[in-house]
């Protein structure tokens, strides 16, 4: 089932394309100069690499473009969480062998996580046992 899942989906973004994804998703279908001033707000990001960049998403059928108007609108072609669940399956499967025990271990040992976020966790865990 897993291998049909990732049979099915868009190729792996990479990370300046993911950045791209991150600014449509939460702003919706937008203008090219509209995601690189965005982008702009995080670092230094030249319109032209921005747009190439779009075309080559599109291109790849990561984006879709409408052409329709004056300006072209590109969306995502998958949903986020479509995206997000894509990419974490490959990292589990490559980097933990498949094992979300692993995953989980690691990041709850990790000193960075908070007493917070360990007491939403069990509450999170106590609501999937019920």
């Amino acid at each position: 089932m897993q291998e049909n899942k990732l049979n099915n989906s868009i190729p792996e973004p990479t990370r300046a394309e993911l950045e791209i994804l991150q600014v449509l998703w939460e702003f919706g279908a937008s203008t090219v100069r509209f995601v690189n001033d965005e982008l702009n707000k995080q670092r230094d990001v030249n319109y032209t690499s921005t747009l190439k960049q779009m075309q080559i998403m599109a291109d790849k059928g990561i984006l879709k473009r409408d052409e329709s108007q004056m300006k072209h609108i590109y969306a995502p072609v998958q949903a986020e969480i479509k995206t997000k669940d894509q990419l974490l399956d490959r990292f589990v499967n490559t980097l933990y062998k498949g094992s979300t025990t692993n995953l989980v271990m690691q990041l709850l040992g990790n000193e960075k996580t908070s007493k917070e976020e360990l007491e939403e966790i069990k509450k999170m865990l106590n609501d999937l046992e019920k």
